[in-house]
């Protein structure tokens, strides 16, 4: 989006104009990705939740130390990258530790309510400390409207520039293929089976949700796959709760103020929480690379091998692919899409595309929760 504003012939209103073009697409080969179940075995989804698991560990790892490594500042009248002085403060750490133990505590001996809301209990005591230490700002919140109402098209009408909406619909695409990963991780935590309808209706769900971004003047909405860790923490799989969720979000835009002091809520806070529920996830894509046969099937080694190898490469090393064209940066800055891209490919190639009861057995099998 960054390379498509830049562009003094598309600036923001091609950027809305190429976000709602995506969400339709997206809409529109829903019921393709739908149909892909087959490439998407044991071996594959397993491998790509662990991937997800484990990218996101560096998110809550950043998190529970303050932030980035390196932050931005002018110098000279140039803008460099900086060590960030308060990056690994033994008091951010602190609070993360307070915070992920807090989890735990909660987790093992809350009953009912209390144990169901571990992770936000936890965060609500680590900010509740981290205030005490004088360590949560909330400069701005006075001068925060008490009510805002967003308003469609705020900024115009939106333009369509081809080549913009062809860059974002390959965008588009590539979040659809991760979100699939994420389906698939719900679908097994919660013991649903997953139907190519059910997956067709969340792919849709997301270009729908594209679509309302444009109009709405912000960007793509997706999957969040920090979610999925927090499904499997919690315990809570009802839909209503995420539509309890969907309008509190609704309601902290209508009212500036509130969502000034959610936001202020500090990242080494969210760290000791994120810890929890990425491990969580990373964990659910080993059990599920549990059900496959490595002894008579050798190939998946090298399926499962290869795949977190290349999906690790954006995490450890982010310029290994500085000198591919920009329009390989969609595939090659997200290990997650990396990572799945070389699964499927992999499982095509050593054992071939899955028929759709197969498909529809292996996602049974292995769509028991995590009991």
């Amino acid at each position: 989006m960054i390379a498509i504003g830049s562009d003094p012939n598309v600036g923001l209103l091609g950027i809305y104009g190429a976000v709602i073009a995506a969400g339709v697409f997206g809409i529109l080969v829903a019921p393709l990705m739908g149909r892909m179940l087959g490439l998407f075995p044991p071996v594959v989804t397993g491998t790509v939740i662990t991937l997800i698991g484990v990218s996101l560990m560096r998110v809550g790892i950043n998190w529970a130390a303050g932030g980035q490594p390196t932050t931005r500042a002018v110098i000279d009248g140039v803008v460099k990258d900086v060590p960030n002085l308060a990056y690994g403060d033994l008091g951010n750490l602190g609070i993360a530790a307070l915070v992920l133990v807090a989890v735990l505590l909660l987790s093992k001996y809350g009953r009912g309510l209390i144990s169901n809301c571990a992770v936000l209990l936890g965060i609500v005591i680590g900010t509740l400390v981290a205030m005490a230490m004088g360590k949560v700002s909330f400069e701005g919140l006075n001068d925060a409207s008490a009510i805002a109402l967003i308003t469609p098209l705020h900024f115009g009408i939106p333009t369509f520039d081809i080549p913009a909406i062809l860059s974002m619909c390959v965008v588009m695409l590539i979040t659809l293929v991760e979100s699939t990963g994420m389906f698939l991780a719900l679908a097994d935590i919660t013991g649903k089976r997953l139907s190519n309808q059910d997956l067709t209706r969340g792919l849709r769900a997301d270009g729908l949700g594209t679509v309302i971004g444009g109009v709405f003047n912000t960007f793509p909405y997706t999957s969040f796959s920090q979610n999925v860790g927090l499904v499997t923490v919690t315990g809570v799989r009802s839909r209503y709760v995420a539509v309890a969720g969907g309008i509190i979000l609704i309601g902290l835009g209508l009212f500036p103020k509130m969502a000034h002091i959610v936001a202020s809520v500090p990242q080494f806070v969210l760290g000791g929480a994120g810890i929890v529920m990425f491990g969580m996830v990373a964990a659910t894509g080993i059990r599920i690379l549990g059900s496959c046969d490595f002894n008579r099937n050798r190939f998946n080694l090298f399926i499962v091998a290869i795949s977190i190898g290349f999906g690790m490469i954006p995490t450890l090393a982010p310029t290994f692919f500085q000198y591919l064209p920009k329009w390989t940066d969609p595939f090659t800055h997200s290990g997650i899409v990396l990572g799945t891209i070389v699964a499927v490919v992999l499982n095509v190639f050593f054992n071939g595309v899955q028929s759709r009861e197969e498909a529809m057995r292996n996602a049974a099998a292995n769509s028991h929760g995590t009991e």
